[in-house]
């Protein structure tokens, strides 16, 4: 059997599974899932966890390298990860971990694998560059973004491109466990199963729809603004998914809702049986399961749909840590994010980061298990994809969340205070982002000698860290209780001196357009002649499988291997 000392590591992932609506996080929710909340009670729940970009493959190369979109060139749906970006699969299978992919990753480029040693399924989206955001024409809607059918059409069906999908997907990811306990035991695995439920379109099977047949689904608790006075990025997105000047009817929306709390409870059922297969095969208690999305869904908040901006429904995301074996329950209420789990799933398995590489995450697990480390209670991110001109930046720490682009007015809220955001603390506020130069020469008398504590062996930051915190950055009034009145003028300045040590918005912009008119130009290219297809296609040898009289041995030696468990034979 595998080494108890290294456990092995599955890692499930939702796609667009927005936190704040599941039981685990809101007791009221009507969303029914078993499995997750079997794994939030008997284990590490994060509260306030994000993503670092809300939008699929920028969120998704953070994750699994631990770093910025802006430091990876993660700026949109097209964008390519180079193959010589560490990602945690990197870090697990050079600690002699076998690696899986099972699911989407929204991989482009050449390399699909990423340090994967095996990849059970293709991706679900295409992997060239044919959506690539065009900031040079802003106003042009591209034939592949957002619109409002996925909402107009919700419903039932019998089957869909989505249902196709994650069946293979966790289908394989089954046979993988059973492949690993049969022919490859004594190696621990790393598994990482990518669902891509319960993204958009709003559709599921009859069977889970009518679990909700006599649920009273609720509309959305922020109603929609009128348009013109959403914020300036809303009203980019509202164009940008074909929603501007449009209202969606309440039944539509009922039945949006409906569907998608369905596609929960299907994202929830394959949980379980991943959970049964590991039961099955006797890895239940050498195995610690992670659980999160790579961003959430505004599902008619405010009068959003999908993702794309910094609002609660859209960028929180689900996080569990489940090992009862290890690590004891607990809730943790400071923000983290999944750039945070590269050094995590390293920490996990007593390894390190290798400290002359470039890292902005930090390993979550002095909250999991209480060993020492640095705690930053701080979420950094960006956004650079569809609905944006410029990038757009954002800030959660304490109770605050700061959002800044440099064409749009500051934002700011509270969110102990304010947890549906309705009051922009920074609206009136007259502030220009100071030069990164003057910034960095005001900070140069508040910031310690030196760098914020990290780990043992931990990473080597630049002079931008995820870590840096400004200590002296004012919370509330000198004198006042909790809820009293808060010095936001300073507060507001803090965030606006902080984002430009932080970000060059002019480098970031030039760096964005460059990225696209390259990947344009070529694939513009590339889509003439003879084509280069980059889409994985999992190889398949038939000779290998099932019986066979060549290679395979001899037929009763097949059918002993391919039992679990096995008999013994005298």
């Amino acid at each position: 059997m595998a080494d108890p000392k290294r456990p092995n590591i599955l890692y499930i992932m939702a796609d667009q599974m927005a936190a704040p609506l599941l039981k685990m996080y809101n007791p009221s929710s009507v969303i029914k899932t078993p499995n997750m909340d079997r794994l939030a009670s008997e284990g590490v729940v994060f509260d306030s966890a994000y993503c670092n970009s809300p939008l699929c493959a920028p969120s998704r190369f953070t994750m699994v390298s631990g770093q910025l979109p802006s430091k990876i060139g993660g700026y949109d749906n097209a964008a390519e990860l180079k193959s010589d970006v560490p990602t945690y699969a990197h870090y697990l299978r050079k600690e002699g971990y076998h690696t899986a992919l099972a699911g989407k990753m929204h991989f482009v480029g050449a390399d699909q694998l990423h340090g994967f040693e095996q990849r059970l399924t293709s991706d679900i989206y295409p992997g060239d560059y044919g959506w690539s955001v065009n900031w040079d024409e802003p106003e042009i809607r591209l034939d592949y973004f957002h619109n409002m059918s996925s909402v107009l059409d919700a419903g039932p069906v019998v089957r869909t491109n989505q249902l196709d999908y994650d069946d293979e997907v966790v289908y394989k990811s089954t046979q993988y466990l059973y492949d690993h306990v049969r022919f490859r035991n004594g190696q621990p695995f790393s598994l990482t199963v990518s669902m891509t439920h319960p993204h958009d379109p709003y559709n599921m099977t009859k069977d889970y729809w009518e679990m909700y047949e006599d649920v009273d689904i609720p509309l959305p608790k922020t109603p929609a603004f009128p348009h013109d006075q959403q914020d300036p990025h809303a009203k980019r997105l509202l164009k940008c998914i074909d929603l501007w000047g449009k209202e969606m009817p309440p039944d539509k929306i009922r039945a949006a809702r409906r569907a998608y709390f369905s596609a929960c409870t299907y994202v929830d059922t394959k949980i379980g049986q991943l959970l049964k297969t590991l039961e099955d095969c006797g890895f239940a208690d050498n195995t610690i399961i992670v659980f999160t999305g790579d961003h959430g869904d505004m599902l008619g908040e405010r009068g959003l749909w999908y993702k794309m901006n910094w609002y609660e429904g859209a960028a929180r995301v689900p996080m569990v840590v489940h090992a009862p074996g290890r690590y004891q329950a607990k809730r943790v209420k400071e923000n983290v994010s999944t750039m945070d789990l590269l050094p995590t799933f390293v920490g996990m398995i007593g390894s390190s980061i290798h400290p002359g590489l470039p890292m902005d995450g930090v390993s979550l697990m002095p909250y999991i298990n209480g060993e020492p480390g640095f705690k930053t209670d701080t979420v950094l991110g960006e956004y650079m994809g569809e609905g944006t001109q410029s990038p757009l930046v954002m800030i959660r720490r304490g109770p605050w969340k700061f959002v800044y682009s440099p064409l749009d007015p500051p934002q700011l809220f509270n969110l102990e205070n304010d947890p549906r955001e309705l009051v922009n603390l920074a609206a009136g506020y007259a502030a220009t982002l100071p030069t990164r130069a003057d910034a960095i020469k005001n900070e140069e008398r508040k910031i310690p000698s030196g760098l914020p504590p990290t780990p043992p062996n931990g990473p080597t930051f630049s002079f931008n860290p995820s870590a840096l915190i400004f200590p002296d950055m004012p919370q509330t009034a000198p004198d006042g209780p909790k809820g009293a009145k808060t010095d936001l003028p300073s507060i507001i300045g803090s965030f606006m001196q902080e984002a430009a040590m932080r970000w060059d918005f002019d480098a970031m912009t030039a760096d964005v357009l460059e990225s696209q008119r390259r990947r344009r130009l070529v694939y513009s290219a590339l889509t003439k002649g003879v084509t280069t297809i980059w889409d994985y296609a999992p190889p398949v040898d038939a000779s290998t499988l099932y019986v066979r009289n060549q290679g395979k041995g001899v037929l009763d030696d097949v059918e002993f291997l391919s039992r679990w468990p096995r008999v013994s034979r005298v």
